[in-house]
């Protein structure tokens, strides 16, 4: 289907905010929350992120899909996003490694999707007024009366509350053998994960076994893990209370415990500690983060709409009783925390995305951290034994 087809589209907000513009890939209704993400670069891996579930992503960076769709960089097995806003989308495919293009793969996986639009003025008043649900309507459905497409955009479910694990994780386990000189068996349950974390951690001598999102204690332990991995995912960390139950089952076992993105909420919570809704969340791939153990700044990748609360400049008690905990990486657009790390148990985590496909790779060395706190327990236990 053409990309400069006459067919309309119109992105209505929830305050009742409208955008006209042209539709892009399927064609239909799609309701979300609507987000912006600041990355130049990656979109694929942006689309393919199941983190994305249940929101509708809008590009800043005005010209997209330039460089098609391949079928070597997906993060997952499918597009995730609920619908897509682009500002002018790319006239042809110019890259050697594409397959298709991509409104080809959005228009495949049914994602509804609008462009044409003032994608800055749509992104300054989510930064005026917070993130907020919408909904994208193209063909016939853009020609519905404006107050019932406002109607059914306010009777979509908030994002706070929601609990989307179960709908982007595996149902059965999968296991990845170690590509780096093996450290054994890793337990990863996934909340939505990226290929590229996989690869991260099998480079680095992990067994990865992928457990669906519902696995207990008891199929952790089976696998005798020499470590546990919470993964990035959608949804509210507050709705996810039995993730929270078994990671501090896995902490009560002194297993090595390091968590990314929604796996850093999840510690927080574990640890006794709070999470909130951010006005508009971080996404992007250009997200400044300083690490307090290093003192560098780093640039880093993110995909979230919640954050931990924490106290950012001393150690602190763990209200749960797991010792003392600190503050470990801080986001230096807005102090949001940005990482935490457990000072008397092996647990440590990151709100952003180490693996960081299609880049930066200024965070892939947590991974080498997460494999050095493993071979750390390993000797400990050897020497104990």
């Amino acid at each position: 289907m053409s990309l400069f087809t006459p067919d309309p589209a119109v992105l209505v907000l929830e305050d009742g905010t409208r955008f006209r513009g042209r539709a892009y890939g399927a064609r239909g209704v799609t309701l979300g929350e609507v987000v912006f993400a600041t990355g130049m670069t990656g979109y694929q891996e942006t689309l393919t992120d199941p983190s994305y579930a249940g929101q509708i992503v809008l590009q800043t960076a005005p010209h997209i899909g330039n460089t098609g769709m391949n079928d070597e960089d997906p993060e997952s097995r499918r597009i995730w996003v609920a619908g897509y806003i682009v500002r002018d989308p790319s006239r042809v495919v110019s890259n050697w490694r594409a397959d298709e293009s991509l409104d080809e793969a959005l228009e495949r996986d049914g994602i509804v999707g609008i462009s044409g639009i003032d994608t800055r003025a749509v992104t300054r008043h989510i930064r005026s007024v917070g993130s907020m649900r919408g909904g994208v309507f193209s063909g016939d459905a853009a020609s519905l009366d404006a107050e019932e497409q406002l109607r059914l955009v306010r009777e979509a479910p908030l994002m706070a509350g929601q609990n989307l694990s179960a709908s982007v994780s595996v149902t059965a386990a999968e296991i990845t053998p170690a590509t780096g000189e093996r450290l054994g068996s890793l337990a990863v349950i996934d909340l939505g994960i990226k290929k590229a974390t996989i690869e991260n951690l099998a480079a680095r001598g992990f067994d990865v076994h992928v457990l669906p999102q519902d696995a207990t204690i008891d199929d952790i332990r089976a696998i005798d893990p020499v470590g546990v991995f919470y993964s990035n995912g959608p949804g509210d960390p507050s709705a996810s209370a039995d993730h929270v139950s078994l990671l501090r089952s896995v902490l009560d076992d002194r297993v090595p415990f390091f968590g990314i993105c929604f796996g850093n909420q999840l510690l927080g919570r574990a640890l006794g500690l709070d999470t909130y809704k951010l006005p508009f969340g971080h996404r992007g791939i250009n997200q400044p983060v300083l690490d307090k153990q290093t003192g560098r700044v780093e640039i880093t990748a993110h995909n979230h709409g919640f954050a931990v609360d924490a106290p950012l400049d001393e150690p602190f008690d763990s209200p749960q009783g797991y010792g003392r905990v600190e503050v470990s990486h801080i986001g230096l657009n807005d102090r949001v925390v940005e990482g935490l790390r457990a000072l008397d148990i092996p647990a440590f985590s990151v709100q952003y995305h180490p693996e960081a496909a299609a880049g930066p790779h200024d965070a892939n060395y947590l991974f080498d951290r997460f494999a050095e706190l493993v071979r750390a327990n390993l000797s400990t236990k050897e020497a104990n034994a």
